[in-house]
């Protein structure tokens, strides 16, 4: 593979370039904990038990839905709307539960996606290959190694003494939770059950999580309906929207980053959004983005959701 593109600068500090380039340094560390959890992926699959889908359908929703998709992405990265700082911190700390990195790392690098998409700079453009979108520019991304200049795109959480404290212990939460699931099912139901609880709420989950996360990074610049012309190759995808609860509609969300809503027309499913609306409906979520179509799909009208 080519070098992928990329001096990478923020306007308010010129000095500062991250580079974003195919490593001659393959990454060992995300490569043992990516493999270590398919296999545990794997392995859930010979201690099936209904109570532990129960599990993994609420660990799923803690942890892709309200803690990437809503938390990480939604609040965090683009300031859709806020919260009492109580609730934010709480949505941010289920986003480590997906074990995509902390809040800052996963702000800052979705940053840089938004300000270079499918240029040079971008970290994850299938323009430098679909392999390389999906998981390649984790196992050998240079930016990894940067991660201290790579945290000034996200200046807003790195002034905040919590998630400066996140970044560094974001793993304490996920870890907790593994031991808390295997601790109780085996009181419960003996080690089987402890094992499975482990397997489908924590390795499973997170393998199929990492994919669906990453199926945004790829399918979603590849395959799919255009429904605005932005400058970069983002598409509609019904089956990635509905994979990640609204994620998938990604051509709309380019066109209109800050909008909390993803989904635009009736029939774009968006589950996200629903969570965010229905923070609003109890008072827990203001300043809603939500960006509505007019009669005509290239007209638009933006209004705050109260």
């Amino acid at each position: 593979m080519a070098t992928v593109a990329a001096r990478l600068q923020k306007t308010d500090t010129p000095e500062l370039v991250v580079v974003q380039a195919e490593s001659n340094e393959f990454n060992w560390v995300f490569f043992a904990v990516i493999a270590a959890f398919h296999l545990g992926a794997l392995a859930a699959l010979f201690f099936f038990r209904w109570s532990s889908v129960a599990i993994f359908l609420g660990m799923w929703l803690l942890g892709q839905n309200v803690g990437i998709a809503i938390s990480y992405h939604r609040q965090l990265t683009h300031r859709s709307f806020t919260t009492p700082k109580w609730l934010e911190y709480a949505m941010a700390i289920c986003g480590t539960m997906a074990l995509q990195g902390s809040p800052t790392y996963w702000v800052a690098v979705h940053r840089m996606h938004h300000q270079y998409t499918d240029k040079p700079g971008d970290p994850h453009s299938p323009r430098d290959g679909k392999w390389w979108s999906h998981m390649g520019w984790i196992l050998r991304g240079s930016i990894h190694s940067e991660t201290t200049r790579l945290s000034q795109y996200a200046p807003d959480l790195e002034r905040d003494r919590f998630y400066r404290w996140l970044a560094v212990w974001h793993w304490i939460p996920i870890t907790l939770t593994g031991i808390a699931l295997l601790s109780v099912g085996t009181t419960l139901g003996g080690w089987r059950m402890g094992v499975s609880w482990l397997l489908w709420g924590v390795f499973l989950r997170i393998t199929i999580g990492f994919h669906t996360t990453w199926l945004v990074n790829s399918a979603t610049h590849l395959w799919g309906s255009r429904r605005f012309k932005t400058r970069d190759d983002s598409t509609n995808s019904w089956w990635v929207a509905l994979l990640t609860g609204g994620e998938g509609w990604h051509n709309n969300h380019h066109a209109h980053p800050v909008s909390a809503n993803h989904g635009m027309a009736w029939w774009e499913l968006d589950f996200n959004y629903w969570g965010i609306k229905l923070l609003s409906l109890v008072g827990l979520a203001k300043s809603v983005k939500v960006t509505r179509l007019s009669a005509t799909p290239s007209r638009l009208k933006q209004s705050p959701l109260e």
